[in-house]
C-alpha cells in the first residue's frame, strides 16, 4: 500500500481521533480532573477509535492484521506516547496555567502522531 495513501488515511483518522481526544480532555479538566488524568482519559477515548479505524481502512493490506498481537503492540505504544504526551502537557501547565496546556495539546499530539506513524506502519499492524 503506498506511502502516500497510508498517510492520507492516517491524518485524516487521526484528525477525527484528536478531535474527541482533545474535547474529552478540555471537558474533563474545565470540570475539576487533573490536566493528567484528562490527558489519558482524552487518549483512551481517541485510541480505541484509532485502532479499529486504523486497522481496518490505514494499515489494512496483506502483510497486515489486526487481532491481540496488533492489539498488545497497540497499547504498549499507547502507553509510551501517552506518558510522553501526559509529561509534557502537565509540565506546561505546571508551568503556564490550564489553559495553556488546553493551547500545547495539539502541537504534542502532532509530534507523537509522527512517531506513531512510524511504528504502526512498521511495527503495530504486522502480521
Amino acid at each position: 500500500m503506498s506511502l502516500l495513501r497510508q498517510g492520507s488515511h492516517y491524518v485524516a483518522i487521526g484528525l477525527l481521533q484528536y478531535l474527541v481526544d482533545w474535547g474529552v480532555m478540555v471537558t474533563l479538566s474545565h470540570f475539576g480532573l487533573s490536566v493528567e488524568l484528562a490527558n489519558v482519559a482524552g487518549r483512551v477515548s481517541g485510541a480505541v477509535l484509532g485502532f479499529w479505524l486504523n486497522g481496518r481502512i490505514t494499515f489494512a493490506n496483506p502483510a497486515s492484521a489486526l487481532g491481540p498481537r496488533q492489539l498488545r503492540r497497540f497499547v504498549l505504544l499507547w502507553l509510551v506516547m501517552t506518558a510522553m504526551s501526559t509529561w509534557a502537557i502537565g509540565g506546561v501547565e505546571a508551568a503556564a496555567g490550564l489553559r495553556w496546556a488546553w493551547a500545547a495539546k495539539p502541537g504534542v499530539e502532532l509530534l507523537l502522531a509522527g512517531i506513531s506513524f512510524i511504528v504502526s506502519r512498521h511495527w503495530v499492524y504486522r502480521r
